[in-house]
């Protein structure tokens, strides 16, 4: 038995989105790759509900994107939300020629950020999207988002501080 002209549209998008979103939401994680994997799963069944009407959506891939930020904040507010393994260690290794102190600095940065801030500073700079757009995919003003957006930089700055320079020298 075949699969249906709907479901076959569904998985060539899963299959090509799948690792932009969990790209996403490593970031939003802190680098969690389990709850990672977790949100990009029901991110991707809420858009498989969705499916049978992605035609009156004008870009399925940035409505997915919106998902995962939705259900990445939706997340944080459980109560066991602040659960945390003792030991991580890494699925697979980094690619070659990444600083990986640098990306450790960064997630560990990215983590001490409140949610909020978080999913603001990947929307923003990490999935490169507007003001407009990042409000409307937190559900929060223009204005919340430009505050949000400066105050977070700042954190960001703090936190890396004296650590930054080196990273930044070739």
């Amino acid at each position: 038995m075949g699969r249906s002209p709907r479901a076959e549209e569904f998985i060539e998008f899963a299959s090509g989105r799948a690792g932009q979103l969990f790209r996403s939401a490593c970031l939003l994680t802190s680098g969690d790759t389990h709850l990672a994997e977790d949100l990009v799963q029901e991110t991707l069944g809420r858009m498989y509900t969705l499916w049978g009407r992605v035609a009156t959506i004008d870009n399925p891939a940035a409505y997915a994107q919106t998902v995962l930020v939705r259900t990445f904040l939706t997340h944080r507010r459980r109560r066991s939300a602040t659960e945390r393994p003792l030991g991580d260690l890494p699925d697979h290794a980094t690619a070659t020629g990444a600083d990986p102190a640098l990306r450790v600095a960064l997630l560990d940065a990215l983590g001490q950020l409140s949610p909020k801030d978080r999913a603001v500073i990947v929307l923003r700079y990490w999935e490169d999207r507007s003001i407009e757009e990042t409000a409307d995919a937190m559900n929060v003003s223009s204005a919340a988002v430009r505050t949000r957006s400066v105050r977070a930089l700042a954190k960001l700055r703090e936190r890396l501080g004296g650590s930054l320079p080196e990273y930044a020298s070739p």
